[in-house]
């Protein structure tokens, strides 16, 4: 779905560049829905056909355990089973909540799981929340020219480098997307007309406002699912405020031969390629391969938003609580891709920064960058920082021309200097 939407914002660049593309282009919800869920069925497949070739029992029933050594297994048909083994392993995932205290919440809205299985067109869309999920939900609704809003309590991006929150929410709102922050939810109601009638508090001012939508869309967090799996009576310790499974480095719980991993683990981030990579470590090491744990600092991830943002390692936030003002410094720079040159796109959200600790070799603490591409940037950053990667490697690093990348090994105005941070020819 993001890239139904960047292929939307790429034919009004074609036309600048010489393709002569007819009004209207219009956008067909049926037709791209249809596509995506033959590609994920496609890949539940091929990984039940995988799991076959590796001589790996599949069972699709629902489970639940009854002591540490043995599962019990419901089918659809109601059909009991009962499993035992030396070892078990939980790696149940979440699921989007849904705010039940607020009436219609449930009955009239959808979530980011549902959105993807629609047969027809959302429409006017409340996003409500402003999570990863819900501004990539934002954006792509956006991009394919539907009438978006994004409700927020706080603040965009929590855990995130704030200041590159800021600026995707800048390019957002300059894109299309309407935001209404500071704001909570009261109420849905559905009219007689089908629409959406939500009701919500300006929390700044007090006051109540109402507007109709024809799809709400919860993007509030996720909870894990381990409510019915039976664990406490085990002695699986949860976190009470999460109802998330208390992990060791090894991915073990409290009970020895019990493991989790993925989001179903306190802490644990909430991103399936450290899941995938935590599962085949801990395959290894209770097959007896290896004794590799999961290294779960400067995990790299991407913000799928219509202007891409990517980072690893700590936010300037984070760094400086860490290392205190005095101890970091900050390397920016703002940057023009050159495919928003002849397209004549505002660059002015196209920025990167680079945070180092200020003594010694200036080790790298965290990298940002917002522009095109931003994951297939930042994947080859990120291996830097397994190696202990510095600000002289990066100058010792010869760019690629011409590339967005390349402005990071360029990158040489301080913060701290107060210079314009504004990349220039020379």
């Amino acid at each position: 779905m993001h890239q139904a939407a960047l292929l939307g914002t790429a034919v009004k660049d074609a036309r600048k560049y010489g393709w002569q593309i007819s009004d209207p282009v219009c956008h067909d919800w049926a037709i791209m829905a249809e596509a995506i869920q033959n590609h994920v069925r496609s890949l539940n497949w091929g990984h039940r056909v995988q799991l076959q070739d590796k001589k790996v029992k599949y069972l699709n029933v629902k489970g639940s355990l009854v002591d540490k050594h043995t599962v019990k297994g419901l089918t659809k048909a109601g059909k009991e089973m009962i499993l035992t083994a030396k070892n078990i392993v939980i790696a149940t995932g979440g699921r989007p909540n849904y705010p039940s205290e607020i009436p219609g919440a449930m009955e009239h809205g959808i979530t980011s799981d549902d959105i993807f299985w629609l047969k027809q067109s959302p429409g006017k869309t409340l996003v409500v929340g402003a999570s990863y999920v819900a501004l990539e939900c934002a954006g792509f609704l956006t991009g394919i020219g539907l009438d978006t809003t994004v409700m927020v309590r706080s603040i965009a991006l929590r855990g995130f480098d704030q200041q590159m929150a800021g600026l995707i929410t800048d390019h957002m709102e300059a894109y299309g997307t309407k935001f209404l922050w500071k704001s909570v939810p009261k109420s849905v109601d559905k009219l007689s007309s089908g629409a959406l009638q939500v009701t919500w508090t300006d929390t700044r001012t007090g006051d109540q406002h109402k507007d109709t939508y024809d799809s709400v869309l919860w993007a509030v967090g996720r909870a894990p699912e381990t409510k019915a799996l039976g664990l406490e009576q085990l002695g699986v310790h949860l976190k009470k405020e999460t109802g998330k499974i208390l992990l060791g480095s090894d991915e073990s719980t409290s009970v020895p031969n019990i493991y989790a991993f993925g989001d179903i683990g306190e802490g644990r981030p909430e991103l399936t390629p450290t899941a995938i990579k935590a599962g085949k470590l801990l395959a290894r090491r209770l097959a007896g391969f290896s004794n590799e744990i999961m290294n779960y600092d400067n995990v790299p991830t991407t913000v799928f938003t219509p202007l891409e943002y990517a980072c690893v390692g700590l936010s300037e936030e984070d760094a400086e609580k860490r290392h205190g003002k005095d101890g970091i410094e900050v390397y920016h720079a703002f940057y023009k891709p050159l495919e928003f040159i002849v397209a004549e796109r505002d660059a002015s959200q196209c920025y990167l920064k680079v945070v180092c600790a200020r003594g010694g070799e200036q080790k790298i603490l965290g990298l940002h960058f917002t522009g095109p591409n931003a994951g297939e940037v930042t994947q080859g950053f990120a291996m830097g920082f397994q190696c202990g990667a510095t600000y002289s490697h990066l100058l010792q690093t010869v760019g690629i021309h011409p590339t967005c990348a390349e402005e990071l090994v360029k990158v040489n105005i301080t913060k701290r200097s107060g210079l314009d941070a504004a990349v220039t020819g020379c």
